[in-house]
């Protein structure tokens, strides 16, 4: 059968796997240029799986993914797969590859969180980045001369990030489409039931008011807010008259809905971005407290372990890749 597609330079992509990887993002962002071949009628694109040591890596889910070998230098694209533990993938030794590669004009890709091994590398510059939505702020922490968005996906010529997931997906067909054409590009997303090609600035996550349960627009509008000032929280009196009630109402509206006041679901966001830092950063205790809202270390830890049942520094080196296991 004729191919509808015209023949184009043969693209190489080195998938690049750090420990505890997600498989997720991994197979969403490797399986279209599989397709694009097999719709091409031609090996348009190419990839090798690669690691630190050239042994299998284990996936986030458990799942051991055996690779072609170390780091393939001359490949047109590499595209570092993390997980909840990208600094695990963090060596002299890829650090200084990843340089080479970029003043070559290798192109640099990261899934999930695989930004931290590029902002390590001190590889991004003033180009925006993203990374899935959980990571955010604990990456802004860690490097604040970084531009970072939320979007699914940031595409630059040379330097391509996304959040993971099925958003990797949407990535990756933008890239078909900027280097095949929209045609193919089009042409394997149905090959997924993938029925609309998701553009790059749409969010990560579900609107506010399906996340939470209600379209109640004095609600969303409170919770709006406590998501937005984390560091140094908001008066309940000021986000009611806000959105237009009084602190009572607030506190009836937020009972009937949730079961809990508003002060309690406000600190409850507080303290699941605490558990984040302290999962993801190395940031000491205090600064953690100060980037949460809480008035000393001790205020946190007795807020933290009244919510998780555990102090605060549990949380440092635990193994989240496997919480069935740690179950």
């Amino acid at each position: 059968m004729h191919s509808a597609f015209a023949p184009l330079p043969q693209e190489t992509y080195c998938f690049y796997l750090v420990p505890g990887f997600s498989a997720m993002g991994f197979v969403a962002a490797m399986e279209p240029l599989r397709v694009a071949n097999r719709l091409a009628q031609r090996p348009i694109f190419a990839w090798r799986l690669c690691s630190a040591d050239g042994q299998p890596v284990e996936a986030s889910c458990g799942m051991k993914i055996a690779v072609d070998g170390l780091l393939d230098e001359q490949t047109s694209a590499v595209i570092l797969c993390a997980g909840f533990e990208p600094r695990r993938g963090i060596t002299r030794t890829l650090t200084a590859a990843l340089r080479r590669m970029a003043r070559r004009g290798v192109a640099l890709g990261a899934l999930d969180t695989g930004a931290y091994l590029l902002a390590d590398a001190g590889l991004i510059g003033n180009q925006a980045v993203t990374l899935h939505w959980e990571a955010v702020p604990a990456f802004r922490e860690d490097y604040p001369e970084v531009r970072v968005t939320e979007d699914l996906f940031c595409m630059g010529d040379r330097l391509f990030t996304c959040a993971g997931g099925t958003a990797a997906i949407d990535m990756m067909l933008e890239r078909i489409a900027r280097r095949q054409g929209p045609t193919l590009a089009r042409a394997v997303s149905e090959q997924f039931i993938h029925t609309r090609i998701r553009p790059h600035e749409e969010g990560q996550r579900a609107d506010l008011a399906v996340r939470i349960g209600t379209r109640d627009p004095r609600l969303v509008a409170v919770i709006a807010q406590m998501e937005a000032e984390i560091e140094n929280p908001l008066r309940l009196e000021d986000m009611a008259a806000g959105a237009g009630i009084t602190r009572r109402q607030l506190e009836r509206l937020f009972m009937a809905q949730f079961g809990e006041g508003p002060a309690a679901y406000y600190r409850n966001i507080r303290l699941d971005r605490a558990r984040s830092f302290l999962a993801d950063t190395s940031l000491p205790l205090i600064e953690v407290a100060v980037a949460t809202g809480f008035s000393s270390k001790s205020a946190l830890a007795r807020a933290y372990a009244q919510k998780f049942g555990r102090p605060p520094g549990a949380e440092r080196g635990r193994w989240k890749s496997h919480p069935a296991r740690a179950a």
